[in-house]
């Protein structure tokens, strides 16, 4: 088994994680650490269960067996995790933005209706929030009149916008036209130095070599590889992640 220890407090810990779609194993005794801080990248074949993981970090999908603790709460159906989940943000591939709401809407709709905020007070957060992901001249524009890599700046200004601990990213940047994708990553860039905890599910290695503490390797629902970048690059340590880097690395 790969290490999965964390030199950082763990904010998260997900151990012995287990889940089923009938009779397929999408998850195989899954377990990590994440500290605060820490910027995990996710990576493996497709369907290797790397959304599926994520996607049960905030319950948006169920699990088995096993179990996730975050900020020292058990992630489960229990009303205590659902107000811990509230410390979880998720941006996702195809940006999930309400069409008929403007920009500032989409951002503002969460924290007036879940954290009861004025709305005054949600609207000077979203344009604060907005210019941090350099949109803020789009806010009263329909998400129909973004390109998509304005759109998925505009789903992190949403996540954002619940102020979360941890940020989990499904392959954020795979919907978009490949000259849109260097926006969004600039974007995550600057929250990695701002110090946001995040999870990120990528093909971009780019993206995993700059900013990632450690890459986790998945292939059929089982975690194989956890490293810091040079050793999981220069250095990998399972047959299968150098099978996997050799293919991706030279297209």
């Amino acid at each position: 088994m790969p290490s999965n220890e964390s030199k950082a407090t763990p904010l998260l810990t997900i151990d012995g994680l287990h889940k089923w779609f009938g009779a397929f194993h999408a998850l195989d005794d899954c377990s990590l650490s994440v500290g605060r801080g820490e910027k995990i990248v996710i990576c493996g074949p497709s369907g290797s269960g790397k959304s599926t993981l994520i996607r049960c970090i905030n319950r948006i999908e169920s699990y088995d067996a096993g179990s996730i603790v975050f900020n020292d709460v058990t992630i489960d159906d229990s009303r205590s995790a659902t107000q811990a989940r509230k410390g979880i943000g998720m941006v996702f591939q195809q940006f999930n933005l309400f069409p008929h709401l403007s920009v500032l809407d989409n951002v503002i709709l969460a924290p007036t209706l879940v954290k009861k905020e004025s709305h005054q007070v949600a609207r000077e957060q979203a344009m604060k929030l907005l210019e941090r992901v350099r949109i803020a001249d789009q806010k009263d524009k329909m998400p129909g009149q973004l390109s998509g890599g304005q759109q998925q700046r505009v789903a992190i200004a949403r996540a954002l916008a619940m102020r979360p601990q941890l940020l989990l990213f499904d392959e954020p940047t795979s919907a978009l036209d490949p000259e849109m994708v260097g926006e969004v990553l600039d974007t995550m860039q600057d929250l990695a130095r701002d110090g946001m905890t995040m999870i990120v599910v990528t093909h971009e290695m780019g993206f995993a070599r700059q900013v990632a503490d450690r890459v986790v390797f998945m292939e059929a629902g089982r975690i194989l590889e956890i490293q810091p970048p040079k050793i999981f690059f220069d250095q990998p340590q399972s047959e299968r992640t150098r099978a996997f880097l050799s293919k991706i690395l030279t297209h």
